[in-house]
């Protein structure tokens, strides 16, 4: 009969197999890591493999995502949709098992790991997520939410900054829900760590109100089990810090760096198996280990439990009922609709001068009545930003509220949001000024790999920031956001084009949305047709047989608009693009983008790196935005320096006109 000890080794020797048949990857972790997850998996983690998105699962987040192996031996031996094939198929080609686990390729991955720290930034936002509906649904009868985040983490992870700001964040608002074990194995791959990583790890974690257990054998199943009963019983995040040996079982890599990132050999693969009593070929368990690792039946009765409790609430509490099936399948509120016309009929009649940032807010304080699952937030900026909408209630620490004070942590507040998305039922949107992309850029990267419908609100967009200079005038971050694949960047010129905006991220479900708001008052344009601004581009100002055609996007929309004028008392027909969001427009019919853009010369304008533009101009058309750093100066004189003014864009318009 299987022991604990064949079941970890299962692991290690399913690791080791597949690393040396892609002959890339990293053994080491799995086969550390081996034993806690025995502990884990078999005796503690709830989780059905016959249905992955159970609702009421707790959910593991590999955040030390290299060591991929682990979790896919793991979810191969419990029963998930993961055949040995895959398993063979490891890092190849359109298998299910790539070489970082990837969330919408992988039954049973919660989400998509490898940049380290990130996966347990999720798990923070996981664990948020569910202290949240479980405030808003639980009720003293019936206890409907109720699960645990675990997340596996290694020295990499903790030595990330995102850790610092998401783990601060998590002992503030007393996520204990959230379980985290760290593999303290000493090595990284440039070699042992103590060069270059002698933090108090202990003390840094109860610094920010965790609960700590240190030098946990990480090889010893009983001292890892009791570890995780108290971080169970625990009112406090916890870490585990578990003493392992990167590579365990191997007799010549083990406890050293050789063991990452590289196979270990056909030889030492076969000592291997020596030395841990596995006299198994290649990618071949036993049936009595498949046997002890099944969870399917034990899985499918804690769900059945948890929907027969569905049901009683469903009996008892129809109304809330009704709320939490809307929210778990991520369906909008039946009146968003009726919302949104009222809105827009609102801009429609009002003529004032408002900032996009605070058209924004005004969306928001239309939206967010209507729907409990938005969870608003900013990076210490929500005045600027105008993210705390009239009816927002600061989230407290029994996880009552709506809108979260991330502090000055913009990675960390992006990786969240990812991660609430992640566990279902919320829809996140969050604010900080667009030069702050920087900080945030991989899980603005990973939101848009994993298909996430996160809302990013980035204000003071351009040299409209004027006298704070450079440092906080964004050029480039528009053309970054808008060549990653999968991202939705709105850059809107007017009230009615930011509510379009919104409505189009908020019906999202596979695709994060920037909104890019300015700092400055922006006219409200005239329109023949609003229904137009869905296509991402469109024909503001129209002109019969124009002479040239001006392309442009948020606040320089006016600038063309106000130069066509001119350009029309000179006699040279302008006809003028607004582009809120080119992706969207890129997606349209091929004659209705000729229909746009026409064959006229062309100038386009935005207060930003232009180059991007040329994806729509010909060789002899034109540009104007910044091809350099910003100037601290005030915006009017900031205008002029860059050539942002009617009469440059007129010249401009005169010598395409005339080639």
């Amino acid at each position: 009969m299987a022991n604990q000890q064949d079941l970890a080794n299962a692991i290690r020797a399913l690791s080791m197999d597949a690393v040396q048949a892609a002959k890339s990857g990293h053994p080491g972790m799995p086969m550390g890591m081996a034993d806690i997850a025995q502990v884990l998996w078999a005796k503690h983690l709830k989780y059905n493999p016959s249905n992955p998105d159970w609702f009421n699962r707790d959910r593991f987040v590999l955040s030390n995502g290299h060591g991929s192996m682990l979790l896919y031996s793991l979810l191969h031996l419990t029963g998930f949709d993961l055949p040995m094939d895959e398993l063979r198929a490891f890092r190849q080609l359109g298998s299910k098992t790539p070489g970082h686990p990837e969330c919408d390729v992988t039954p049973g991955v919660e989400t998509t790991t490898g940049p380290l720290g990130q996966g347990i930034a999720n798990a923070v936002g996981m664990a948020l997520a569910e202290k949240i509906l479980a405030k808003k649904f639980n009720k003293s009868d019936l206890t409907l939410i109720d699960h645990n985040t675990f997340v596996f983490c290694g020295d990499g992870c903790l030595m990330e900054g995102i850790s610092h700001e998401v783990c601060s964040l998590a002992g503030t608002h007393k996520l204990n829900k959230l379980i985290v074990l760290y593999d303290d194995n000493d090595i990284s791959i440039d070699g042992r760590v103590e060069g270059w990583f002698t933090d108090d790890t202990h003390a840094r974690f109860e610094s920010y109100g965790w609960h700590v257990i240190s030098k946990v054998n990480g090889h010893d199943f009983d001292s890892i089990d009791d570890a995780i009963e108290k971080a169970k019983a625990s009112d406090k995040p916890t870490l585990i810090c578990c003493k392992t040996e990167i590579g365990k079982g191997s007799p010549n890599i083990a406890g050293t760096s050789a063991a990452h990132g590289a196979a270990l050999g056909d030889e030492e693969i076969a000592l291997t198996r020596k030395n841990i009593n596995w006299p198994h070929e290649p990618f071949v368990i036993p049936q009595d280990i498949y046997d002890a690792w099944d969870h399917k039946e034990t899985g499918n009765q804690e769900e059945q439990i948890w929907l027969e409790k569905l049901s009683d609430y469903k009996e008892k509490y129809s109304s809330e009922h009704t709320e939490f099936e809307r929210l778990v399948a991520g369906k909008l509120p039946e009146d968003i609709d009726e919302i949104f016309t009222n809105l827009i009929s609102s801009f429609d009649e009002d003529e004032t001068n408002y900032a996009s940032r605070k058209c924004s807010g005004i969306c928001l304080d239309a939206f967010g009545p209507l729907m409990p699952e938005l969870i608003g937030g900013s990076a210490d900026l929500s005045p600027s930003n105008n993210t705390e909408w009239k009816g927002t209630s600061h989230l407290t620490e029994d996880g009552s509220g709506n809108y979260l004070n991330y502090g000055v942590r913009e990675f960390g507040m992006s990786a969240m949001m990812n991660g609430m998305v992640l566990h279902g039922g919320i829809r996140p949107y969050a604010g900080t000024f667009l030069t702050f992309l920087d900080y945030a850029r991989n899980a603005v990267r990973m939101s848009a790999l994993m298909k996430l419908p996160v809302v990013y609100v980035y204000t003071h967009d351009s040299i409209g920031v004027g006298e704070d200079g450079p440092t906080h005038q964004p050029v480039e971050h528009l053309t970054m956001l808008r060549a990653t694949p999968g991202i939705n960047t709105w850059r809107p010129c007017d009230g009615v084009e930011t509510a379009y905006a919104w409505r189009h991220a908020l019906k999202l479900k596979d695709k994060p949305t920037a909104l890019i708001l300015s700092r400055q008052n922006l006219a409200p344009q005239t329109r023949n047709d609003n229904g137009l601004i869905d296509k991402g581009g469109y024909i503001l100002i129209d002109a019969e047989d124009e002479d040239v055609v001006i392309i442009a996007t948020g606040s320089e929309v006016q600038l063309a608009v106000d130069s066509a004028e001119l350009l029309g008392a000179e006699g040279i027909k302008a006809k003028v693009i607004s582009m809120p969001c080119t992706e969207i427009f890129d997606q349209q019919s091929a004659e209705y983008k000729m229909q746009v853009l026409g064959s006229k010369p062309k100038l386009a304008i935005e207060a930003g790196q232009p180059d991007f533009w040329h994806k729509y101009l010909s060789q002899d058309d034109e540009l104007l935005g910044i091809n350099t750093f910003g100037e601290s100066a005030p915006l009017s004189d900031l205008l002029v320096h860059y050539g942002f003014t009617k009469e440059n864009v007129v010249d401009i318009c005169k010598k395409i006109a005339a080639k």
